[in-house]
């Protein structure tokens, strides 16, 4: 029999080793760890025969970024709605924006167009803002001071009911003949004399005779009654004087800006 030559137990020990080494079942903790491995020193291993042999840190395997499986039936996570909702916010700001400018610059445009086709230029433009802010500063003032003139026509029927008192002497006139009975007469003639004779006496229509009224009169009516009564309303007194001197107030600022040396309408400075 033909002996087969002895393998070298080293060479077995390398070959078992690098095959199936135990180090690669392990479970790796984090990157640092696996830094650590590949920066430690080579460990050595004393094989059956006393030699020492170097075994060389394992290939460290390629990181995953295999995210872990959620548990069965576990629902998805919402997405970030603030993720969602800020885009969109920025894009719809961004957009609002750019109208509103482009929109400004626009308007600046035509009327800086207006401007040159017109020839007008800012001493122009200063006395056209002068007039205009003159004029409303000045009619503002002018309707706080003026006020309401006018004739107010009455015409309606006022009901009259009272009681009248009368207590005065008066003379009222007899509209047919009054016959007096039993009355007391007294007749001195040149023949006859008659004293406080009793007799009937006959007053014809139409004598007059003093008579005391004293008596009450009760009066239940109705008067007509038409009336023209002017009227005079200064507006300072009235509700509409803050709002006048509120916009006077609004244009004072403007009206200095343009005239410095502007006047009320008693020529007293208003930009002071």
């Amino acid at each position: 029999m033909i002996d087969e030559p002895k393998e070298d137990p080293a060479k077995k020990m390398r070959k078992l080793i690098g095959s199936n080494s135990p180090l690669t079942r392990l479970p790796k903790k984090n990157e640092q760890d696996d830094v650590k491995n590949d920066a430690s020193p080579p460990k050595k291993v004393l094989t059956s025969t006393n030699r020492p042999t170097q075994i060389s840190n394992p290939t460290p395997a390629s990181k995953s970024t295999v995210k872990p499986a959620s548990p069965a039936g576990a629902s998805p996570k919402p997405a970030n709605k603030s993720s969602i909702f800020g885009p969109r916010f920025w894009t719809i700001a961004s957009v609002i924006s750019l109208t509103i400018n482009g929109i400004t610059l626009l308007a600046l445009l035509i009327t800086a167009f207006v401007l040159l086709r017109n020839g007008l230029g800012v001493s122009a433009l200063l006395n056209m803002g002068n007039s205009l802010l003159g004029g409303l500063y000045t009619n503002f003032e002018k309707m706080d001071r003026a006020s309401i003139q006018t004739n107010v026509v009455v015409d309606t029927t006022i009901p009259v009911q009272f009681d009248l008192q009368l207590n005065q002497q008066t003379n009222v006139v007899l509209s047919q003949d009054v016959t007096i009975t039993n009355a007391l007469v007294t007749v001195n003639t040149g023949g006859l004399n008659i004293s406080r004779a009793n007799t009937t006496i006959v007053l014809p229509q139409g004598t007059t005779l003093p008579v005391v009224l004293n008596l009450v009169v009760p009066v239940d009516t109705t008067v007509p009654v038409t009336l023209n009564v002017p009227v005079n309303i200064p507006l300072n007194q009235t509700e509409l004087h803050e709002p006048f001197t509120g916009l006077q107030d609004v244009v004072r600022p403007f009206y200095c800006m343009i005239n410095s040396n502007a006047v009320n309408l008693n020529g007293e400075p208003i930009c002071r």
